[in-house]
């Protein structure tokens, strides 16, 4: 896969949170996923179960329109791994537009079904995570 092509990998990866659609982000992430999301908990998650709760509740937009922003996009790949790193900014509308930013790094790689996402660490960005 292209530089390219992973890029649009990972993007259909996020909308599909963004947009709540469980199929593609099962689909794009790994069964033993490890994350740290420093607005969630604390320590390290493990697995799909929270998130598939987070999904089918729109958690990061409560349905409202939405758009995602990749901001000094930087990948690094070795044979069948990625490393993409960004800050990512999300806009949703609501009572005006609100924003937020976070710094994430998402690891992928390369199985015999595909490309998944097998970890992700989340920092914070600039202001807080209020939608």
């Amino acid at each position: 896969m292209e530089e390219g092509e992973l890029w649009a990998f990972l993007e259909e990866h996020l909308r599909s949170i963004y947009e709540g659609d469980w199929a593609t982000y099962e689909a794009t992430t790994h069964e033993e996923l490890s994350l740290y999301e420093w607005f969630v908990a604390p320590h390290r998650l493990d697995g799909l179960p929270f998130h598939r709760f987070m999904l089918e509740n729109q958690w990061a937009t409560r349905g409202r329109p939405y758009r995602l922003d990749l901001l000094e996009k930087r990948l690094q790949r070795y044979k069948d791994v990625a490393i993409f790193s960004y800050p990512l900014l999300v806009t949703v509308e609501g009572d005006g537009l609100r924003h937020f930013a976070v710094n994430e790094s998402r690891v992928a790689v390369r199985f015999p079904e595909g490309w998944k996402v097998v970890h992700v660490h989340k920092s914070p960005a600039g202001a807080g995570l209020s939608l």
